[in-house]
Order: structure tokens, then sequence, then C-alpha cells
């Protein structure tokens, strides 16, 4: 699988000034994008490739994840902005497995209240091998981004989605293998020799990535969890399943014993009447590998989930709720980590009531034992659940009407080592038997191939009682949709085959399928309202029986509907609808909640387990009602037994391990009565001796008394498209046919993928059991395998197929209608692959009393005498008549070694029912490779029907020396139809047929064709005509009025054409390409056809005026003038450019059917086929050249010419130029270590080789090219022309990337005229200049002539005549110099554009086109490594010179100079607080930069405290930058990193960021808002600060958009908005006043000006407040504001505390001084 992710760009990131980057993640791989600094919407157009080597549901189950990642580094891991996830099986199963431009929303993982983080435009494609992609065609990027309409979630998922919690209740498991398979319990046991409980399970839960456990039951193999694991996540969540696995844990590592897959989409329903996932209480069955128990399980993988599993595991007890969040309740937690907490238990009934069960088995055969197994004695096993079981021996139900299972006591377990023990149960019933005898199998052939057991007249019996809760409600209403889809099926197939033989009447067999479809649905909705008040019903139970109900009412009501519509027209049309139907009836048949779990049967040898089959326990299950039965209970079925695991699927896994006829019957021990009722009648049954009185116990063997005696004749005729089994690419097949106990071959016929055997097999003696009545209804089937005969070795397996006899009784006449039986195809199967078709007949012929002689005879033909093999008798042989087959030999090509040695002198030999012919010698293959006889015939006798047609064959051999002769390669020709001549009145020779007498051009034709800008008058009568053609189409009246207006505002609008070039048409195409794919899309393109008119240039009117009427229509009216503006110059110069190229998004040979109109190329095969399931990819490594010729066949009669091959151009060699134009590549797989390449052109043909290294376009995976080259080329030697894209590299050799192959002679030769496109009008000089060397009146003559049509014949008025139609166009053109000349020219070319409307001759000719390519890479066969748009011209060498190459050389950017001032700003936040005066203030300036310039991010000067949020400025921003017009992209080259070795080309779009920040004298700026203007179509500015509002930036689209290319120079007031961290939503922080000034470089350097306010052209210093004397006053207002304002009475207080302070210390200071004074009384 490859997975590629393109991601383009985000936008509405929240967050502030931020450094995004994204990371894409799938699985363990991830991949980031570059950093885009400072913007939330940063653009990145990067693109990733995955490569994953993977089984599909692993693939599928892989979580893709695109986060945003903030300002990630090599320090820092970066914050998680968003991030959004889906499972890659979502993608893969979309339309074309993409998504393509779509929005994913963004959200944050750990805050579930948070909402949008923001969106990021993708394209997501998942590829497997051969897969093919339609990328839509890439157009401008000027499609409306509405992100709602476009998010990434599926069809139906709707766009809000919400927040739930998924509740999945895990209470308890029972039935787990017996055994500890752990090292350590092995170590364990060797060392203690115990072997109890050693178990240790837990529950692992995985589910959109997030992993769940629960906590492990230690030693415990029935363990009780109760406990339930929480996930939250996204509703309804982008990933299908959950997955939930039982595991062991273990010191050393974990094992998986069991998995089971809950799919969300089987427990849920999203439609009105819908449910949220339920499911359970219920038990699940899980499936893995055996119960056996080894050191290494091989089958480990099965118990991941991986493949079918094999054997019971475990059933698990569940339920699932899902409940829907809201994130503004307040107990939400908004983590989405998982949980695990405890429940309460659940009751025992809650489930349902336990039933004992009742399985009863007989095999009456078994056949096509392998011969590996087929000399040791063979018994066969069967379980149900962990019943019947050898390993886990009896397992007894705990109490009696508990619940069954568990291990009872270990006193109760006993083994069953033979069938002949058992056990009584307590009512001295019988508790099973599960094992037939062991028998020595007997030799079925004289092969050794195939053993079979001798059971003859004594059937072995097993049977088993269990005990489960009895839920048979649900598998019977699975069982009843299962037949009515059954029934549907089998009707489809039938009138599909009536369709493909070309049968009479399939509307009338469709009906009959159709009425029984009704009556089935009407039957269920009777049926399935019983047992309403069964226990252990669920939610999930009753909400699907609605569902049930309503769709099964529906789908039978549309049923009855459409039978009434079927007609001989419809028929294919209803048949898609029917089968929709039986799709959905599949659906509901599938039930999520299992009850009794399946069967299986092993096969055992030796005490080894060989093979298995697995059989649906509905599949078997009794009621008392027919519809509710198992479509195989009570019934013989045939079962083919498997290798398990991995080897059953490859070639081991082909072989049969052995045949059984089987009858099976489950049902409730209660109903046991009629167990024996479907068995062939006639015989007696054997029961085990019991004592008088004991009840009595089902039989262990069936004894047949009565047996039939039948002859098969087995008529095998022929084969076709057989695998290739040999190394020379073709097989010696033989078949060999099994019915019952006996096997025949046919003859071995050598060297043949087609063998016609034409042989009749006859077994005698066949013994059937049972009545003769039961046999002719249902006879056992027949299986013939297809093998090749090797001389060393044994026989390769070829294929396998299966039919069923027509049975004749004795007392039955041999005649019509039912005999003699007809000649049917049987597909032949190898693995799960087709490989080939056999046809042959089958009859069975019961040989009566009288023996033999009742019998009828064998009449084969007289005149074969082939010794003892029969030949095929004649009313079964088709009936043959003479036919002549012509061969065109023309060449051969690309022939491979064969041997080593070169091919040199090749032959080809054609072969057909055994007659043939051979070309004449190639001579010299290197000098020549085309054939000197041109054509060839030979007579052969085919049969009438058609459809039994032999394939041809044709096969290339190598004439050596010595007479010695090598096959090169060999093809069948499975299919001759589409050679069959079939004469003048309804000839299918590739010539169109219609008989139209007016001119008709295609309907893409004429919408393709723009309006021509002429002074041509129109006659009133014909625009009447035309408005009223457009009024048809359900148009407004007021579109109408605004097409007519737009119309005749551009009839006046001229624009100078010496400004277009030919990527002006290249860009106007591929806007007509993306309008014409959505207009395909829409229903109106049946209204759209017009009533066909004579006049070209009405038609051409009608072209406009259709494309225009369609884009209204996509688009209401009010955004009609905002459209007009976003459309921008392309829009007008396409309106003006009415000369067009057809771009197709495929390659060309798609459109004209591979050139094959009369040169066919089959290729040549050799080397065995391959084993792989896709064997079309396989076949292409075994492909060893082409064969060019053709064939013609016809039947032998008088009235018929022969020589179907006239007019065939010369076959010798000429010299060809070869003009290749290369215009670009698209998503070219990466092929650096940094995600991207560096890609160049190299070309091959024949000996030239052109590798154009030196223009290497850089760090690139979308490179524009625009580069044309001249080949010179000998066809035939040089036809094969290869264009390659490759990745430089400094060092070492480049790498291929991709390459594409054209088949140049093809096109060469093709009456399509692919030499050089026909162009939309005829010009001799400016853009649309004529390139061919001949004229178009020249072209018309000689198609005239070639044809042998009548004309051309130019007559007056504009007219030309050609076979009786009239065409009609301008005569006039103009030259360099304007002045008019008279010409045909352009008569000429219309009749040219609409030649596939001329009788006879015509045929759609190739137009002046760009096809689109896919690149491939040998070694990553099927998987495409991007695309390449191309063209190539073909001009032979002996006619006139072509003119010079067009120069479609890249267009080089313009250059501009964005001049921004910005004058002023107003209302900003204010983010400041003063510390001393406490206003709020903010000291602003702006910064501004180009995207993808943020390296030239200029800063205003700082406006210093701004207290209202006004700034001013004046200040000039000045951004030169060079710009692509027509893709409306800035072009940046600057180098990736300083390592980089050259700069690399980005293309983004024009978007002028302008922030506005405080600026901060210590800390970091703070960032206040932001706008984007994307200068395309951004919204006019305000004219006052005023009327500036949010709704500028957050309702854009309501606001009228200008464009700065248009305008020039624009002034006015833009917001400023930042998002609001609580509640995330957009808010203003301030309106700044700008000017945008646009000049082109040439007026930049004419009229230049300085930044900010520098010279020249100076601005003048704006009148800002004067801060100068601030300084000094600012101390003084602080000091007032505080004392006087803020801390008035604190500082009336601290004054207070300081005088008493002072007071006090004053005294303290003069206490002992006074004191001593005192005392001493100083």
């Amino acid at each position: 699988f490859q997975v590629s992710v393109t991601v383009i760009e985000a936008r509405q990131l929240v967050g502030l000034n931020m450094d995004p980057m994204v990371c894409v993640e799938i699985g363990e791989e991830k991949k980031y994008t570059s950093m885009k600094e400072s913007t939330n919407c940063p653009y990145y157009n990067e693109y990733f490739v995955f490569d994953f080597h993977i089984p599909p549901d692993v693939m599928f189950d892989k979580i893709l994840k695109v986060s945003v990642i903030h300002s990630k580094n090599l320090l820092r891991s970066g914050t998680l902005v968003g991030s959004f996830k889906m499972d890659v099986g979502t993608v893969y199963f979309q339309p074309e497995h993409q998504f393509y431009h779509k929005w994913a929303l963004l959200s944050d993982p750990d805050d579930i209240t948070a909402g949008c983080k923001g969106y990021v435009k993708c394209d997501i494609a998942v590829v497997a091998k051969g897969d093919t992609i339609k990328t839509p065609h890439k157009a401008n990027e000027s499609e409306d981004d509405d992100i709602e309409g476009n998010l990434l979630l599926p069809e139906g998922v709707p766009a809000e989605r919400q927040w739930a919690r998924y509740y999945l209740k895990i209470y308890r498991a029972e039935g787990l293998p017996r055994m500890n398979t752990s090292i350590m319990a092995n170590v364990k046991k060797a060392f203690i020799g115990e072997n109890k409980d050693l178990v240790d399970p837990y529950v692992q839960v995985l589910f959109a990535g997030q992993k769940g456990k629960t906590s492990v039951q230690k030693s415990c193999y029935e363990p009780i969890w109760n406990e339930q694991i929480i996930f939250t996540e996204m509703f309804p969540p982008l990933c299908k399943r959950m997955k939930i696995q039982i595991r062991d844990s273990d010191k050393v590592n974990d094992v998986a014993m069991g998995t089971h897959f809950l799919d969300l989409k089987k427990i849920s329903n999203d439609g009105d009447k819908g449910f949220l996932p339920t499911m359970g209480p219920a038990w699940v069955n899980m499936y893995g590998s055996t119960r056996t128990y080894t050191l290494m399980d091989e089958y480990q993988e099965l118990n991941e989930g991986l493949g079918e599993g094999v054997s019971f595991r475990a059933r698990l007890l569940i339920s699932l709720g899902v409940e829907i969040l809201d994130p503004t309740s307040p107990d939400i937690t908004s983590s989405t980590e998982v949980q695990v907490e405890g429940v309460p238990n659940i009751s025992e009934t809650a489930t349902g009531k336990v039933e004992d069960f009742f399985l009863f088995g007989s095999f009456l055969e078994a056949t096509m034992i392998d011969r590996k197994i087929g000399d040791k004695p063979i018994s066969f096993e069967v379980t149900i659940g962990y019943y019947g079981n050898e390993n886990d021996g009896v397992i007894q139900p705990k109490t009696k009407g508990k619940k069954g299972g568990g291990d009872g006591a270990e006193e109760e377990t006993e083994l069953i080592h033979n069938s002949s023990e058992e056990e009584l149960d307590d009512d001295g019933d019988l508790t099973s038997v599960s094992t037939t005898p062991p028998m020595k199998p007997v030799i079925t052939d004289r092969h050794r191939n195939y053993f079979h057991l001798p059971y003859f007249e004594r059937k072995p019996c097993i049977y088993i009682k269990s005990w489960w809760q009895d839920q048979r409600r649900r598998l019977y209403n699975s069982n009843i949709i299962d037949n009515i889809a059954n029934k549907l099926e089998d009707g489809l197939n039938d009138v599909q085959e009536i369709i493909k033989t070309e049968k009479t009447y399939p509307e009338r067999r469709l009906r009959g399928v159709l009425e029984e479809l009704s009556q089935g649905c009407s039957q269920f909705i009777a049926l399935a309202n019983k047992d309403h008040n069964q226990s252990g019903r669920t939610k999930l139970d009753r909400e699907r029986l609605k569902l049930c109900l309503s769709e099964v009412e529906a789908i039978g009501q549309q049923a009855k509907t459409m039978r009434t519509q079927v007609k001989k027209s419809t028929v294919r049309d209803k048949l898609k609808l029917a089968q929709n139907f039986h799709i959905k009836l599949r659906f509901l048949a599938d039930e999520p909640q299992h009850s009794v779990p399946d069967v299986f049967i092993w096969m055992i040898s030796n005490g080894k387990r060989i093979a298995y089959a697995r059989v649906p326990s509905k599949d078997i299950l009794y009621s008392g009602v027919d519809e509710e039965r198992g479509k195989d209970c009570g019934k013989v079925k045939t079962i083919f037994l498997r290798i398990p695991g991995k080897k059953g699927f490859g070639p081991a896994g082909w072989t049969v391990q052995s045949k059984l006829e089987i009858y099976l019957w489950l049902g409730l021990n209660r109903q046991r009565k009629d167990y024996l009722s479907g068995l062939p009648n006639g015989f007696e049954e054997n029961k085990l001796s019991k004592g008088p009185g004991m009840p009595c116990s089902p039989p262990i063997s069936l004894t047949y008394m009565m047996k039939q005696i039948f002859q098969l004749r087995v008529h095998m005729y022929q084969a076709r498209s057989l695998f290739a089994a040999d190394s020379t690419g073709l097989s010696d097949p033989f078949a060999r046919v099994f019915f019952s106990t006996q096997s025949q071959v046919t003859e071995v016929l050598a060297e043949t993928l087609c063998p016609t055997w034409d042989q009749l097999l006859v077994f005698e003696n066949v013994e059937l059991f049972g009545e003769a009545y039961e046999l002719r209804d249902d006879p056992p089937i027949i299986v013939i395998e297809l093998y090749d005969q090797d001389t060393v070795g044994k026989a390769d397996f070829m294929g396998r197929t299966f039919a069923k006899p027509l049975v004749k009784m004795a007392d039955e006449h041999y005649g019509p209608p039912r005999f003699p039986p007809q000649l049917e195809y049987y597909q032949v199967y190898r693995g799960n692959g087709a490989a080939g078709e056999m046809l042959a007949a089958f009859e069975l012929l019961q040989i009566g009393p009288n023996g033999k002689a009742d019998l009828p005879p064998i009449d084969g033909p007289t005149d074969m005498d082939r010794g003892p093999i029969l030949p095929v008798p004649l009313g079964i042989r088709p009936v043959l008549s003479k036919y002549r087959i012509e061969v065109l030999f023309w060449g051969l090509r690309d022939l491979k070694r064969v041997n080593l040695a070169q091919v040199d002198r090749p032959r080809v030999d054609i072969e057909c029912a055994g007659k043939g012919v051979q070309s004449a010698l190639i001579p010299n293959y290197k000098k020549n490779p085309n054939f000197s006889t041109l054509v060839k015939w030979f007579e052969v006798d085919l049969p009438e029907n058609e459809l039994l047609h032999p394939p041809l064959n044709i096969r290339v051999v190598d004439c050596r020396a010595f007479g010695r002769y090598t096959l090169v390669g060999s093809n069948a020709v499975t299919s001759l139809r589409k050679f069959i001549y079939r004469g003048s009145d309804k000839q299918a020779n590739n010539w169109s047929t219609t008989g139209i007498t007016q001119m008709q051009g295609s309907h893409s034709e004429k919408r393709s064709q723009p309006f021509k800008c002429t002074e041509h008058i129109f006659e009133l009568a014909t625009v009447f005509f035309l408005l009223l053609c457009v009024c048809c189409t359900n148009i407004y009246i007021r579109h109408l009025v605004s097409v007519v207006r737009r119309f005749s505002f551009r009839g006046n609008y001229r624009v100078d054409e010496s400004m277009l070039d030919w990527w002006s048409k290249y860009f106007a195409s591929i806007e007509t390409l993306t309008e014409e794919a959505a207009l395909s899309d829409s229903e109106e393109k049946e209204d759209m056809d017009i009533a066909d008119g004579g006049d070209p240039f009405s038609l051409s009117l009608h072209g406009f005026l259709t494309s225009q009427v369609t884009t209204l229509q996509r688009n209401p009216p009010r955004e009609e003038k905002e459209r007009r503006t976003r459309k921008g110059e392309v829009r007008d110069k396409r309106c003006v450019s009415y000369s067009q190229t057809k771009v197709y998004p495929k390659e060309l040979e798609c459109e004209f059917d591979n050139f094959e109109d009369w040169l066919h190329t089959f290729y040549l095969f050799r080397g065995k086929g391959g084993d792989d399931d896709d064997q079309n990819v396989t076949d292409e490594d075994r492909i060893v050249g082409k064969f060019k010729g053709s064939l013609s066949m016809y039947k032998v009669s008088d009235d018929l010419p022969r020589g179907m091959f006239q007019n065939i151009p010369n076959n010798d060699p000429i010299n060809v130029l070869v003009r290749i134009y290369v215009v670009r590549a698209t998503d070219l797989h990466p092929a650096d270590i940094n995600g991207k390449a560096d890609p160049y052109i190299a070309i091959k043909l024949g000996k030239t080789e052109i590798k154009d290294k030196e223009n290497y376009i850089s760090k690139q995976l979308n490179p524009l090219f625009g580069k044309s080259f001249d080949v010179e080329a000998t066809f035939p030697m040089d036809s094969t022309l290869t264009v390659s894209i490759y990745d430089w590299d400094l060092v070492g050799t480049d790498d291929l990337i991709g390459e594409t192959k054209v088949d140049l002679e093809n096109r060469f030769y093709s009456k399509h005229r692919a030499t050089c496109g026909i162009s939309c009008n005829y010009a001799i000089h400016g853009y649309n200049v004529w390139r061919d060397p001949m004229k178009p009146t020249q072209i018309l003559a000689k198609l005239c002539k070639d044809g042998k049509l009548d004309g051309p014949h130019y007559g007056p008025g504009g007219r030309v005549k050609v076979e009786n139609r009239v065409f009609m166009a301008p005569t006039e053109i103009e030259d360099e110099n304007g002045l008019k000349k008279q010409t045909d020219e352009h008569l000429a070319l219309t009749v040219l554009r609409h030649w596939d409307g001329i009788p006879k001759a015509g045929c759609k000719l190739v137009p002046e086109h760009v096809e689109t390519r896919p690149l491939l890479h040998p070694d990553k066969p099927g998987i495409e490594q991007g695309r390449i748009e191309m063209w190539v011209d073909l001009f032979p060498k002996d006619k006139t010179a072509p003119g010079p190459a067009l120069d479609i050389s890249p267009r080089k950017p313009k250059k501009f100079e964005l001049r921004v001032i910005i004058w002023n700003t107003d209302e900003v936040v204010l983010e400041d607080d003063d510390i001393f005066t406490g206003e709020k203030s903010s000291d602003i300036f702006v910064r501004g930069w180009l995207k993808g310039q943020q390296e030239d991010k200029q800063d205003t000067d700082v406006h210093y405290h701004s207290i209202t949020g006004e700034g001013n400025f004046n200040w000039r921003f000045i951004y030169p930058f060079d710009y692509l017009v027509a893709e409306e992209k800035i072009v940046i080259s600057k180098k990736e990193s300083m390592f980089a070795w050259d700069e690399t080309e980005y293309k983004i779009p024009p978007r002028l960021n302008l922030q506005v920040w405080d600026a901060d004298h210590f800390s970091a700026d703070d960032f206040l808002g932001a706008i984007e203007l994307d200068l395309n179509r951004f919204p006019r500015g305000a004219k006052t600060a005023k009327q500036c509002t949010i709704e500028m930036v957050t309702n854009e689209a309501e606001m009228p958009l200008v464009s700065i290319f248009k305008q020039k120079r624009i002034k006015g007031w833009w917001p400023f908005v930042a998002r609001n961290e609580e509640d995330d939503e957009f808010e203003l922080t301030g309106k700044v006043e700008a000017e945008l000034h646009l000049l082109t470089g040439e007026e930049a350097e004419k009229s230049p000006a300085g930044d900010g306010r520098n010279e020249p052209d100076p601005l003048e210093k704006p009148n800002r407040p004067d801060v100068a004397l601030l300084w000094f006053l600012i101390p003084l207002k602080a000091a007032k504001h505080l004392v006087c304002d803020q801390y008035r009475w604190l500082t009336i207080k601290i004054v207070t505390a300081l005088l008493l302070l002072a007071i006090l210390g004053l005294f303290l200071y003069n206490m002992p001084g006074y004191m001593v004074k005192k005392m001493l009384g100083a």
C-alpha cells in the first residue's frame, strides 16, 4: 500500500503569533512539514508518501493522524495545537480511494470542551497495487475556500461532530483454552509436573488509536472482570472498528488468545430513525488457532485476528454504550484519557435462557484425500464451541439449567479417547460422540493422487450436546434475510448469464426475480415480529429489528415498483439497482451479536490435525418454519477441507485436502424428533448396545440398504485462457474429473493454453445411496481439476471448477428439451483468482433394470479415429460452419532475449481450431522488424455459436541455425468477436455509421468551445432561438439576464492578443476541464443538449452560453459579483482567449481505444504465470514483446469479397521527426530524505537518449518544465518513446522516479490522425499559430481522397459540402498587420472538427491536446509514482518540414513592488498598566510582511504611551516580489538551509500580514492583533474608523472584495483581530488605516520611494502628542496621583505613625541624660 498525503495549508489556528508545523502520522511513522513563522494560516503545499507492505486488514485499521504543533525545534517538542484522526480504511473506501482538497477539523484531545482549534487543508490518497487514482485536475487556487462545505469527512458524516463517551463493559469470559502455552508454564511443568490453571487473562481494547486494558485475573480459566473501559472520542468516529483481545499476561511476552472486531457500522444506524452504537450485554465468540498445546503456536497470528480462525478460542460477555457529551456541563472531565472502572455483576439470565442444543452429523462420503496423508488412519472430529474437543475432554454444564460451559469439577472431566467410550448424562442420555472411528483410506485413481475412505454402506455419525443461551431469534431473522439474498443473487446471476450469452428476454427473468424479492420481503415482515417476549433481548436486538423491518419493507416496495419499469432497454440499469438491494440485504443479514458458536470439522491423521472446515451455526440451525431454517440444515452438503493458517492461501492450499459429503443438523434437544428426516432415504440406524429401559440414543452409524447405479458421461470439449505453468509461457494441460469415489483423466495436449480435448469420459457403475427422485433434484457435484503435465516430477495444479450433472432417470425419455445437455462454460479458479474457462457438459444416466441396454447410444463423428479416446457425441458437440480468417502481419516489436540469445530471424505462427498460417520470415530483426508479406488467410471450421469459438493462438518462434526453432512468446486471443466482419449493412469495423444529415458536435465539444469574439452580426432570430434554448435548461430568468448582459459586455471587449501566450490557453483549458468535470457530475447534462443548429458560429456561442450558464447554476446570484472578482485575470482572459487546447486527465490512448482502429497490438507472454492473487500485475513481467497486426474473420459465402485489408499503408521504414513537449509533472514520489525531489526529464527513443540534467528543478514534487525536445526516429525500429523523470543527486547515480512509454507507431498510422492535433481555430500568427505543416484544406482533401468521399466542395457564403453534409464557417483571416484575407481554412477546419459525423469514413480526429500520463517504476508495479502532462507531434521527414517548436517555456514571474503606508491606528487594545499612575496605555507599533518572506519583516517606529489606542505613523513598508499573474502566486527562490546546494523555488499565494504590537523595554513585546489580506481578494477598506468592524474578517464572504492587481491603489481602514483565549472567538483588537499601492518593476524604478519616512518621496512626520517634557513631569504627576488620589488615607496613617515614632525616638534618646541630670541635680 502507498499512502500519499499533501498538506496544503492551515487556517484559523487557535493561538497568538504561532510558529506552526504539521505532523502527519500513520501508525508508528511520522513526517513533519517545515515550520512557518508567526502566522495563524500557514501555507505549506508539502507532499508525503508512506509505503507499507502489510495485509489489507492491518492496513485499514491503522490510524492516520494530522496534528499541528506550535514552535517545535531540536530542543523543544513543541505544544500540540490540535489533531485530527481517522483510520486508513475510511480513506480507502472513499470514491477513487481519496479525499481531495478537504479541510481536516482540528480538536484538542486534552481538552474536549475547547471546540475547533483550526483547519488543515490536505489531500489524502491510499493506493493498493493495481489501483489507479483519478486526481481531479489541479485548477487555480481560485476555488471558493468554503471550509465548512469541504470538511475532510466521508459522505453522510455530519460536519458538526460531537465528543462522546464509549463505555465498553467487560463482564466475564469462558471456554478459554485449557492450558497455558507460555515458556514459563512449560518450565514450571517440567519442574513440578503440574499442569493446573496457568492462564492469566486480561482484555485489551484498541479504538481510534487509544488502548485500554482490564485488570489481570491470575490463574483463571473463567475470569470474571466486571469492569468498563471508557474511551472519549468524537462521534461519529472516523474509525470503523474496535479491536477486543483476550490476552494472556506473561512475564516474557503477552500472547493474544483470541480477537474480536466490533464493527461500529453494524451496531448503529445513522438514518432519521437511527440509533447510537449499542450492543449487548451479549456473548461474542472468538476464533483463532487450534486448541492443541505446543510450545510454539504456528497459527498464533490467527489469534491476533489475521485470517479465518480455525478453532473456537473463547467467548466473552460484553456490552457497549455510547453517550454524547455536553461540553458545557461542569462535571465533564476534559481529557480523553482512557479510563477503567468497575461495574456491578450482571444477572445470569441477562443474555437469555440457557437451553441444551443437540448437534448431529453424518459423514456420507470422504473423498479426494490428499496423497500425503493417505497412508495413515484418518478420523474426523466435530466441535461446537468448547464441546466435542478431544483436548478439553467432556464439559458438563455446572448445574442443570444454569449457563452451559465452564470446566466443571475436575473429577467430572473425563477425556474421550475414542468414539466407543461415552458418558451418560444425569437423565441417562448420551452426552456426545464427537469423533468418527479411524479408518485407513484407499486409492481413488491409478496415479495415487487422491484417496478416499471406504465408508460404502456404513456411514459414521457424530452427535454433541451443548448448552448455550437461546438467542435463536437473531439467527432466524438473519437466515430469512440471507434466504432472500441468496435467491436474489441466483436470479441476478441468471439475468447476467442471459445477457452475456445473448439469449432472449432477460427482462422477463429480471421481472420474475424482482417479484420473488418483493414476496420474500413481505414474508420476512410477517415472520420477524415473533418472540417479542424472549429473555435476553438487548436494545440492539430491538433497534436492529426495527431497522431490518423498515429497510426490507422499503426494498420490497422498490422491487415492486421497479418490476413495472423493467423494459428491454432498461435491463442493465435495473440490474445495477437490484445488485444494490443484494448488498444491502447481505449487510442486514450479518448479525453482530453472536449466540451459538460455529461448528468446526477437523480431519485428524495419526493424532495430528491436518485440515478443517468451518460451518456457521446459523446455516445448520433447525426451525419449524422453512424460511427461518438454515440453508444447510438437514441437507447433504459438500465441504472441502482446507489447510489452516497462511498455508491455506498459497499454492499449498490449492490442493483439496479432503472433500466431504456431510449431513448436519443443529437444534434444541427437545426438537430432536426430526433430525434424521433430511438424510437420503433407505438406511438403518446402528446404536450403541444399551440396557433395557434406557432411552433411545442417536445412532453412531447408518447402514444404507438402498442404492442406485448410474453412468456418468463427461463431455470435455475445450478450455481457454488457462494458467501458464511452464517457463515457455505455455502448459501441457490435462483434466482430472472426480465423481463420488471414481476419477478419470483426459489426454494431455502439449504446449497450449487453449486445449481442445473433444473427449467423452464415461464413469461406469457409479453407486449413489438414497432414493432416485432425491438424486434427480440434487445430484452430487463433480470436481474437475486441471493440471500441467511435466516430464519430471508431479503435475502442476492449474485450476479447479465444479459442476452438477444433468440427471436422467431410467424411466425418463432421452430427448429435448432437457437432453442432450448443452455445452457450457465453467469458470476455472486457482486459489481466489480466475484462471480460465472450461467448455463441457455433464450427464448422469440411471441404469435401469435392463442394464446398459436402455442407455442412449454414443454417436461420435465417424471421420475421427482416435483409438480408445471417445470424441464428444454429435448431439452435444457444436454445429460447425466454414470461416475464413485473414491475418494482417505488420511486424514484431520489443522482443527480449531468449535463453540469453537475441532474437534474429523470427516468424509468427497463427493457429485456430487445428488450422493455421505462418507469416513470412523476418530475415534480420534488428534491421527491419516488419514482415514483407502483409496479408495471409486460412479457412477453418468453427461453431455457429460465436460464444463457443475456440481461441486463436499467436506464437512467435525464432528460426536458429541447423533448423532449430525456439519459442519466443505466445498470445491466445480468447474472444474473436471483435474481429468478425459482418458485411456492409451492419458493419462493425470501427467506422461510424450514423447517418446524420445535420452537423452535430459532441456534447462535451460544444461545451468546451467558448465564445468567439468576432464582429459577426447576429440575426435577431438566431439570438432569440439561442435564448430559448438556454431557457429550456431550467435557469432562472435573472441568471439569463446576467448571462446576456455579460455576453454583450464581452462582445465589445477585446484584449491585446500580443499579451496572450500558450500558457493563457493552457490555464483556460484547465479551467474548462474542471468545469466540465463538475458539470458531468450534475444531472443537468441531459437537459443541456441543444437542438442541432446549422451554423457553427451559433454552436460556439452556445458553447459560451452553456459554460456561463453552468457556472451560474453552481453559484447563486449573490455570489456573482464576488466570483467575477475572485476569478481574477484568468477568467477574463479565458473569455477572450477563444482558442483552447483539450486537456485529457488520462492517456490519449484511453480516449481513442489505444489507436487500434486497424493495427492491433498483441502482447507476447513467456514464463510461468504468477502465483499472486493479482495476476494482471505479474503478467507484465512475463511480456517478452509485441506482435502488431490484425485479424478479420467472416463466414465463407459466395457474395462476400475476399480481402478485408484494403488501403493498408506501406510498412517500409520511414523517417519521422518526433517533437515531445513536456508541460509539467505532478505528485511525484519523493526521492530524497527531505521528502522532496530534484526532478529532470530524460527521453529515450531508439538509440537516441536525451538527459536534461542541467535543467533540474530543485526540491520540487510538482515541477513545471515547459520544455520541448526534437528527436529523429525511424519507424518501425524506434517506435516506443520512453519519457522518464529522474531525481538529480549531487553524489552517486540519479534515481528514477517514474517513466511512461508511448507507442508512437500506432499513433502515426492511426485513422484518428494523432500525428499533430487539430486546433480549435486556424491562425497564421500569434500564440495560436497553426502547427501542422499541412493546412486544414490539404488535410481535408487527403482524408476525402483516402476515404473515397465526395468533396470537399467550397461554395459561396462560407459553406463547404462533404458527402452531402454542409458546414458553415467564417471565410476571413487576419494577418500580422491586421489585413483581412479570404481563406477556406476555417471551413476545412470546421469539417475536420466534426469528422466523426461524416458517414462511412468518419472518425474522431485527435484535437490539439495535452495528455496526462501516469509515471510508473519497474520496482513498484501498478502503483503510480506521479503524473506527467505532455504531448507528442510526429512529422514525416519526406513531407513538408514543420515550423519551429512552440515556445512553452514557463512564464517568468513579473516583478512587482507593493508599497504599504501605515497612516494611523485606532482603538488598539491598551496592554500596559502604568505602575505609578495606573493608566492603561500601549506603546504601539505595526509590523508587516508578505507571506513567505518572513525574513523581510518591517516595523514602524513606536508610538509611545497611547492612552486612547490611537497611533500615528506615516510609515512606508516596501515589498518587492516576483509574481505569476496566471497562477496568482508569488514566486520565492531561497536556500532551504545553509547546507543546501542551490535555491528552491516556492509558489505561494500573495498574502500581506499586518500585526499590531505593544513595545516593551525589558521583556518581550506583546502581540495584540493581526490581519491577513489575500491580495487577490480582500475586503475593501472602510472609509472611516467607525465603519471598520470585525465583520470584515469574520464574514468576509458577504463583503465586497477587491484585488490589488486590479485596483493598483487602495486606502482604507481594516480591523486587527485576535482570538479570545477564554471563549475561542475572534475579538477586535484595533484598527489600522493603511494605503496599499502596487507598482510593476518598471514603474517602481521610475518613481522610487524610501522606506519609513526616508527620501525619496518622504512622508511627513506624524503629529503625535508632545512627549518631550514628559520625562520631567511624570515623577511630579505620579507623586500627586499616588499621594492625593490612590493612597490618601494610607499616607495620613504613615505620616502619623512616623511622627509618633520620631517622638518616641527623641524620648528614648533624651531620657538617660535627663535622668542623670535630675539625679545629680545638675
